[in-house]
């Protein structure tokens, strides 16, 4: 596996560190658990991390220099493949010819990698896009960035290139085929899970907010993410700020925690979303916590009476998934996989568009019915029971066996 410009060592919710780094961390285990062995190249960010690190049995972290270890952005990486590719070529270049059957990029960055790698070693190259610089630029946020046209060049090259393409859902797959001329026979649906034994509804949500200093009879909205205009989470606040003018009694039993670090254009007005907050005249109900450890977030999971995931883009929105799965309903935007991991009217609510009005109809009924919460967190939590792990690791692998079936018949066909 390839994942040149995270690493699955990284705290989600830092830097470029989110769902993709969760994904190939449990989607890499569960491989092994099933005796596909996975090593995987990320790029060296410290000179304190050994070349080398077993993240669980069969599964290896490989660290590759390429660029200095801090202070790169993502949009700076392109220049750093060459360097990361070689990198890759060394560690190959120690092991006996054959040593890997197929390569699984991440990300277009990793694609361009794994397109040389995996024809310099003659073996099939799987790649997941996880987001698209089309798609992304077709539903830009205000003040966001749009994605530069070496990206979406690059994606074209490594879709004409890959042997698979792992789509998260069946959206993606169209976006596949309508943006990037994706042979349609050659992408497979595959959603991604979440872990059920960490995120589950555990002792409840009194117990969550005991361990979290959260009041026990607070309306919770949670926003939980990367801090960036793509994720919206000023939407959230908008919404909170609509509420709290209509009814000014919600203000003595409303907590707005924000769990999440900067990241890509953030990172340029990193103290943009306190500003906002107080403009709003709503700091005293919001809390701004920093990016926690998976087990600490599936507590503030569980805490909040709702997660709020406004976002202009999701490839599949495994946030959604990971609070559905601690008992935890969702209003979130009717983007990308969303729609896939909520069930509208059942385990959330799904909203057209960004207005901060329709995320506070939604939030509204909240904070008038006691009984909503609970019985919405009910469904939430029986719907994402079918997104385990297992499950997804057990299609990527059908997904290997296609792919390396169909490289042996080309092999056979041209003698």
């Amino acid at each position: 596996m390839l994942s040149v410009h995270t690493s699955p060592l990284h705290q989600p919710g830092t830097g470029d560190a989110g769902g993709m780094n969760v994904y190939i961390v449990e989607l890499a285990k569960r491989l092994a658990a099933i005796d596909i062995e996975v090593e995987i190249f990320t790029r060296a960010t410290t000179a304190a991390l050994p070349p080398s690190v077993e993240l669980a049995p069969g599964v290896l972290v490989r660290h590759v220099d390429a660029g200095p270890y801090e202070g790169l952005a993502k949009e700076e990486l392109p220049a750093q493949l060459c360097a990361f590719t070689h990198g890759v070529m060394r560690a190959w270049a120690g092991h006996r010819p054959g040593h890997y059957d197929l390569v699984h990029s991440h990300y277009w960055l990793s694609g361009h990698v794994g397109w040389l790698a995996a024809e310099r070693w003659g073996v099939p190259l799987v790649h997941a896009m996880h987001t698209m610089a089309k798609v992304k630029n077709a539903a830009l946020a205000a003040g966001d960035t749009p994605e530069p046209a070496a990206r979406v060049i690059g994606e074209q090259q490594i879709v004409r290139a890959a042997d698979r393409l792992i789509a998260n859902t069946g959206g993606e797959a169209d976006e596949l085929v309508h943006h990037y001329e994706a042979a349609r026979e050659l992408v497979a649906v595959v959603h991604p899970g979440v872990n059920l034994d960490r995120f589950r509804p555990a002792d409840g949500r009194a117990a969550a907010r005991a361990r979290l200093g959260l009041p026990a009879d607070a309306l919770i909205p949670l926003f939980a993410g990367r801090i960036q205009p793509l994720k919206a989470p000023d939407i959230l606040l908008h919404a909170v700020a609509h509420l709290l003018e209509e009814d000014p009694s919600l203000r003595e039993r409303m907590v707005v925690p924000v769990v999440g670090g900067p990241s890509g254009s953030g990172l340029a007005k990193p103290e943009g979303l306190h500003k906002l907050a107080a403009r709003l005249g709503i700091c005293d109900v919001v809390r701004f916590r920093p990016p926690c450890a998976q087990d600490e977030l599936a507590d503030w999971y569980r805490a909040a009476s709702v997660l709020v995931m406004p976002s202009y883009s999701e490839s599949f929105g495994l946030v959604a998934i990971e609070a559905q799965a601690c008992g935890t309903p969702v209003v979130a935007a009717s983007v990308g996989g969303l729609p896939v991991a909520v069930r509208d009217g059942v385990s959330g609510t799904l909203i057209q568009g960004h207005d901060p009005a329709d995320y506070a109809r939604a939030l509204r009924p909240f904070a008038s019915e006691p009984g909503r919460a609970e019985r919405m967190g009910a469904a939430a939590a029986r719907h994402a029971e079918s997104f385990g792990w297992d499950t997804a690791a057990a299609a990527t692998a059908d997904v290997y066996a296609e792919a390396m079936r169909e490289r042996r018949r080309l092999r056979s066909a041209h003698g």
